[in-house]
């Protein structure tokens, strides 16, 4: 249990043109994670733990098929959690809802704020949409290759800028969170 100022929470939210059904099948089901994300092994059963390959690995804390799952997410010696959460949105969309729990203490977010999170998510969301709405699986090379490209540098950097206007909202000092962001900019485009 985390008390209420132990912890920040990075909040996203996508709706996708699919059935609930599906879009919980594509977050959860271990042979389908690999198409828009990274190869994962496991169990991904209550209790069970989860690595992905050459990423994060963690334990399922809660399962409540099809429309909550909570899990830690450990990386890089940190560990924090994730709550995800699918529902419907309208006749024909699911939505998908990720708060991503990472400690106040935490060293990256120390370094490079919301971004440190939030980029990485938008990138991985991104393969999602493109496999729900296209049902194309992505190679994990191809994502890291893209991001070398202009139209990925381009992505990540306003994917920073966004994540630098949510932590200013969230009270963080404006030079401040500049700081922070450029580091985490710098980082993701491979400058630092």
């Amino acid at each position: 249990t985390i008390d209420s100022g132990e912890a920040h929470v990075v909040t996203f939210g996508q709706t996708y043109d699919t059935d609930p059904a599906d879009l919980w099948d594509a977050v959860t089901n271990i042979e389908r994670i690999p198409r828009w994300f990274l190869p994962i092994r496991g169990d991904l059963t209550l209790g069970g733990s989860y690595q992905l390959e050459g990423h994060a690995n963690g334990t399922v804390l809660t399962c409540d098929p099809p429309k909550n799952f909570t899990a830690t997410w450990e990386y890089g010696g940190n560990v924090s959690w994730i709550d995800v959460s699918v529902g419907g949105d309208g006749p024909d969309g699911a939505r998908l809802v990720i708060e991503h729990i990472i400690g106040v203490d935490d060293e990256i977010w120390r370094e490079f704020g919301p971004g440190a999170v939030g980029m990485g998510w938008d990138s991985m969301l991104l393969g999602l949409a493109i496999h729900v709405g296209t049902g194309a699986s992505i190679d994990p090379s191809f994502g890291q290759q893209w991001t070398g490209t202009e139209d990925g540098r381009r992505f990540l950097t306003l994917s920073g800028e966004e994540w630098h206007t949510a932590n200013i909202a969230s009270g963080e000092e404006p030079s401040a969170a500049r700081a922070l962001t450029d580091r985490c900019i710098k980082a993701y485009l491979g400058e630092e």
